[in-house]
C-alpha cells in the first residue's frame, strides 16, 4: 500500500464539504455548480483569490505539523520528509528544496488539500459561502465592502498562519460576471465560458486545422474530434447551446478549408467536387477561384460537396450534440 492510499482514508473524510479538488468522488464541475448556486443566493460579488506559486511555497514544517496530527508511522512521515525534500535539477546541478511539494505525483495534490484544510475550516467558521478546488478558491459576498474586508483579512491568515503569499495583482473583488473560476464565470446565475476560456479553444482548434499541417484528413479529424470531446465533456455544463451551434459552424468551416487546401491543383478539387454531386459549372467555377482557402469553404459548391452529413460521416463531431448529451443524457441526437 502506497502513502496516498494510506494518508486518503486519514484525511479525506474530514476534509470539508466545500473543497473539491483531487477528492475521491468530487470533481471540478460540482465546484462551479456549488458556486452558481452560492449566487442564486444573492450574492452579487466574487473574491478571486490567486495564491502566487503554491505548490512552489508549500511549508515543509507546517505540512509536517498537519500530517503528524494523524499519522503515527514515523517510517511514513519520514517517507514524505524525503518525498517533500527531493530538489530539483538547476543548470545540472542539484539543489536541494526546503519549500513546496513535487508537482505531477500523485501524492501532492493530497497533500495541498491537507495544506489548504485549515484555510477551508477558517472560512467556514467565519460563515464565508466559497468553492475551492486544490489552490484555486472563490468566495462569494454580497457587497464590495465585505469583498474587500474578505479579501484582506484572507490575505493576513494566509500569509501569517500557512505562510503562502497571495499574489495581489491578480487577486480582487469583481462582480460574479466579471469572475473566473475553473474556466468559468457566472451570468444572473447562469454558468457561462470565461472569455479566456473560449481564446484557449479558438486557439487549439487553429492550430489542429491549420491547412498546412501536412497530416491525413483522416488523423487530423481523429485529433479534432478528440479534442472537442474532452472539452465539451468539461465545458458543456455551462449554459452555452448557442455557443455551441456558433463554433460548430466555425469548426467545419476551418474543416471544409482543410480539405480544400490539401485537394491543392484545380483539376484535383474539380474531380472531388463532382465526385461528391456538384454539377459541373459549379465545380469548374469553384475549382478555377482565385479566392483562399478560407473564403473558399464558405462557397456553395463546397458546403454541398463537404455538407454536415458528409463532414459527420467522415469523423468530426459536433458540439451542439455533446452539449445536448451533458443537459439531456436520455435524448437522442
Amino acid at each position: 500500500m502506497n502513502a496516498y492510499q494510506i494518508l486518503t482514508p486519514l484525511f479525506d473524510p474530514f476534509f470539508s464539504a466545500n473543497s473539491f479538488g483531487f477528492r475521491p468522488n468530487r470533481n471540478a464541475k460540482q465546484a462551479v455548480l456549488q458556486v452558481r448556486d452560492i449566487i442564486q443566493q444573492k450574492r452579487k460579488f466574487a473574491v478571486d483569490v490567486d495564491l502566487s506559486k503554491f505548490f512552489d511555497r508549500v511549508n515543509h514544517d507546517l505540512l509536517m505539523t498537519q500530517l503528524r496530527s494523524k499519522v503515527q508511522d514515523k517510517r511514513l512521515l519520514a517517507l514524505i520528509g524525503k518525498y517533500l525534500r527531493a530538489g530539483v535539477m538547476v543548470n545540472d546541478q542539484f539543489e536541494a528544496s526546503f519549500e513546496g511539494v513535487p508537482q505531477g505525483g500523485p501524492l501532492s495534490p493530497l497533500l495541498s488539500n491537507i495544506m489548504l484544510d485549515s484555510l477551508d475550516k477558517e472560512l467556514e467558521s467565519r460563515g464565508h459561502k466559497f468553492a475551492r478546488y486544490a489552490d484555486d478558491f472563490i468566495i462569494l459576498v454580497k457587497s464590495i465592502r465585505a469583498g474587500e474586508r474578505v479579501l484582506k483579512s484572507v490575505t493576513h491568515y494566509l500569509a501569517i498562519k500557512l505562510k503562502l503569499v497571495v499574489n495581489e495583482q491578480k487577486s480582487q473583488v469583481v462582480k460574479v460576471g466579471q469572475s473566473k473560476f475553473l474556466g468559468f464565470t457566472f451570468n444572473r446565475g447562469k454558468i457561462q465560458w470565461h472569455a479566456k476560456t473560449l481564446h484557449i479553444f479558438k486557439q487549439k482548434m487553429r492550430r489542429l486545422t491549420n491547412r498546412n499541417w501536412g497530416v491525413s484528413m483522416g488523423y487530423q479529424l481523429f485529433k479534432v474530434r478528440q479534442y472537442m470531446q474532452g472539452w465539451i465533456n468539461y465545458f458543456g455544463i455551462a449554459n452555452a447551446y448557442q455557443g455551441c451551434v456558433d463554433l460548430d459552424h466555425w469548426i467545419r468551416r476551418r474543416v471544409r478549408m482543410c480539405y480544400w487546401r490539401q485537394w491543392r491543383k484545380p483539376r484535383t478539387k474539380v474531380q472531388n467536387l463532382l465526385r461528391r454531386g456538384v454539377r459541373i459549372q459549379s465545380a469548374v467555377a469553384c475549382g478555377i477561384t482565385s479566392k483562399g482557402p478560407w473564403r473558399s469553404s464558405k462557397t456553395p459548391g463546397i458546403q454541398q460537396a463537404l455538407s454536415n452529413d458528409y463532414l459527420k460521416k467522415a469523423g468530426l463531431c459536433s458540439l451542439r450534440d455533446g452539449w445536448i448529451a451533458v443537459h439531456y443524457p436520455n435524448q437522442k441526437v
